[in-house]
């Protein structure tokens, strides 16, 4: 019998041949992050947008049952079925394919594939090829098939309607010339799934098109500085891994050419952190009082609030620590989990906390990127918003220009650097969120009605907590730069 074979698995195999192996038989080697779980939450958002759009008073969705999905579409197709079906499940050789969506079309359908993408990818050209391929061999008139992806540019007006969220492209010709490479890439899966481990050297395909679970499994991550530290492109990164390097101590010096790279190259050879001289120089110039400001955002593929757009980068949150001359601290913080567009509470309390003068820090510049966007969305603020702007100070570009610790393994995020300079401090010790995509995961739960009270409750504690400690994490960093070091 030939092995079952999911559209999914087949992109799988397309990405790495190991990859499908690993899933199919040892999928307890992989690490889901917590990004990919994301990822898959929003395609499920839009796949309902899409049955809004496609759908009619006498639709009908094949239920994901692995028993009758193929039973129930194999009924419809048979009793002639003239309206859109979502879901439709089919099989042949052995690969199994549900299509989003299926429109009558004459005497044909036309099949629409829906993608979370705000662009259409070679791998979505190959995921309609294969669908196009399984059921025209199934007895499907396919008549055309198209992508729909997501529209960055909609903008929701807070009525309901996401009419025009989704932009179709036809794709019927480009399929059509591509069942060679399907052919092949079944050939492929089937070799993967019922064979020894495919022998497949780490590399760039590691990361595209999705980042894979079996990262820590394939690449050396034991060494007590792999060497992925290095940072850079994964294709020279795989380069050193091949040549037997685990360790970015054991590549040698006059392998690496890159400058950031020759710095974390040096310093974990060396053992010592690097600290140059000039951090602290610049830091005691900055003025007091110093607003510490850091946001907490939520980029959702289908918008919530009027005015915003898919995969927008909307504020719900914000901490800021004001810290003064003589050393004292105060602590400000907005989060509003009543459901309601919080963006307007959220910049008009920001802008009373911040007043009019003394220096904004932040770490990076998303900030920035965020209060632009909200000038965007209330234009009536623009004035204040663009002093705060003025006032803004990146801490990212002072710390990477002077400070590096070979535990960091080639990564300046604050999330990096805070254990090593201040090892009293750990984001790893936050209890439940601990980083921005459980951050915005953990809001969407929180706002959302069928959350019970004390689950609410838990999730404003832990995302005061989380964004707390960002601003904490800056007057830390601060400090110890600025002052002892």
């Amino acid at each position: 019998m030939k092995p079952y074979l999911s559209k999914s698995r087949l992109i799988s195999a397309h990405q790495c041949a190991k990859k499908l192996h690993l899933e199919k038989h040892h999928p307890e080697l992989g690490v889901v992050s917590e990004q990919t779980e994301s990822l898959f939450a929003t395609g499920n958002q839009v796949g309902d947008i899409a049955q809004q759009a496609y759908g009619a008073p006498d639709s009908v969705e094949v239920e994901f049952n692995f028993k009758t999905m193929l039973a129930e579409t194999k009924l419809l197709i048979t009793a002639n079925a003239r309206f859109p079906i979502f879901e439709a499940t089919f099989r042949y050789e052995g690969v199994l394919v549900r299509a989003d969506v299926m429109i009558p079309d004459g005497d044909g359908w036309h099949v629409i594939e829906v993608k979370a993408s705000t662009s259409i990818k070679d791998y979505h050209v190959l995921d309609c090829a294969i669908q196009d391929w399984v059921l025209r061999n199934s007895g499907i008139n396919v008549k055309s098939m198209s992508l729909a992806h997501i529209d960055n540019q909609f903008v929701y007006q807070g009525d309901g309607n996401y009419e025009g969220l989704l932009i179709e492209t036809d794709l019927t010709d480009k399929v059509r010339t591509m069942e060679r490479d399907v052919l092949e890439l079944v050939a492929k899966a089937r070799d993967a799934v019922t064979g020894p481990v495919p022998s497949v050297d780490v590399g760039a395909h590691c990361s595209k098109p999705y980042e894979c679970q079996f990262m820590d499994y394939c690449w050396p991550s034991e060494a007590e500085f792999p060497v992925m530290g290095l940072g850079g492109g994964k294709a020279k990164l795989a380069t050193w891994v091949q040549e037997g390097y685990s360790d970015i101590r054991d590549v040698p010096s006059a392998d690496v050419t890159a400058e950031t790279q020759q710095r974390i190259h040096r310093v974990t050879v060396s053992g010592v952190p690097e600290i140059l001289p000039g951090a602290r120089k610049i830091l005691e110039a900055v003025p007091y009082p110093r607003y510490y400001l850091d946001f907490e955002t939520v980029g959702p593929a289908v918008p919530i609030w009027a005015g915003t757009r898919p995969y927008a980068a909307v504020p719900f949150q914000w901490s800021c620590h004001v810290e003064h001359e003589n050393g004292d601290l105060e602590h400000a913080e907005f989060l509003d989990l009543s459901g309601e567009a919080p963006m307007r509470a959220l910049v008009e309390k920001m802008i009373e906390c911040l007043g009019d003068t003394g220096p904004v820090l932040t770490y990076t510049n998303y900030e920035e990127r965020v209060i632009n966007g909200l000038i965007q969305l209330f234009p009536d603020l623009e004035a204040s918003l663009l002093k705060i702007v003025d006032r803004l100070f990146d801490l990212h570009p002072v710390v990477k220009s002077h400070y590096y610790h070979p535990k960091m393994l080639g990564s300046w995020s604050i999330k990096a650097v805070l254990p090593c300079i201040a090892p009293h401090m750990s984001y790893a010790g936050l209890e439940g969120i601990n980083e921005g995509t459980a951050a915005s995961d953990g809001y969407l739960e929180a706002i959302n009605p069928q959350t019970n009270r004390d689950r609410k409750r838990e999730l404003e504690q832990q995302l005061l907590r989380y964004c707390r400690f960002d601003t904490e994490a800056m007057v830390e960093i601060v400090r110890v730069l600025g002052g002892s070091l």
